[in-house]
């Protein structure tokens, strides 16, 4: 073999390792997790508490929301016409936040206008009570996945310093690897799993204070009704 064969393979050689080295490695995310430890496994726990307590209020709050346009108009007329059983009937019927509200409202006819007034708010502050349960571990979550992640952070940079100490002058990038995964991809999963938490969190909150706002503007219709003349 002559200088210029061995110069040609020399260059062959050199292309086909600039080729490999530019190829990306690709790992797939699962694989990824499970170098976090344990810590990947509590994060994936909160994860799906956080979605099934958003799925679950979702619902039940889009439901609270539906409201009958004529439905003031309906009691309105009732009342006028003193059907006050046909009134208590139709808030039955609806079977939403406002209609309960109204409901005990209207059982309080007769009374002076404050305790009716006391007796609607009361009832809607337990259905925002109801509307609101589950809520808050959102918000738990939401704060405590990340700082779980940092603690998967300090495990993962302690064991890689631990695994340095214990190698001595046989020090490699194997050794280090398995915990400055978990300190990097733990990290990264709790911010995950705390941003869509927050996320979660500001929907419901944002739907909930829709329905507050309704309740308080039929409330106050209701007790118009009220004061208006025979």
């Amino acid at each position: 073999m002559n200088l210029l064969q061995i110069q040609q393979a020399v260059n062959e050689l050199g292309t086909a390792a600039a080729e490999t080295t530019a190829q990306p490695i690709k790992l797939p995310a699962f694989e990824l997790a499970t170098k976090g430890g344990w810590i990947m496994v509590l994060l994936a726990v909160l994860s799906i508490i956080a979605v099934y307590i958003f799925i679950e209020r979702y619902i039940s709050v889009s439901r609270a929301t539906k409201y009958d346009a004529s439905f003031m108009d309906r009691i309105r007329e009732y009342m006028k016409d003193g059907k006050l059983d046909s009134a208590k009937a139709l808030c039955r019927g609806n079977s939403t936040p406002i209609s309960r509200m109204i409901e005990k409202g209207i059982s309080r006819i007769g009374r002076p206008l404050g305790d009716i007034n006391s007796a609607i708010e009361n009832v809607g502050n337990l259905e925002v009570a109801q509307l609101e349960r589950g809520v808050s571990i959102l918000a738990m979550i939401a704060s405590a996945a990340p700082m779980i992640g940092f603690l998967g952070t300090v495990t993962g940079m302690i064991r890689a310093f631990y695994n340095m100490s214990m190698a001595g002058n046989n020090i490699n990038i194997e050794l280090l690897s398995s915990g400055i995964y978990e300190a990097m991809v733990t990290t990264v999963g709790g911010l995950i799993v705390g941003i869509f938490a927050y996320f979660f969190h500001a929907i419901i909150s944002t739907k909930i204070q829709k329905v507050v706002n309704l309740l308080e503007a039929k409330a106050t219709e209701f007790m118009d009704v009220l004061n208006e003349p025979a």
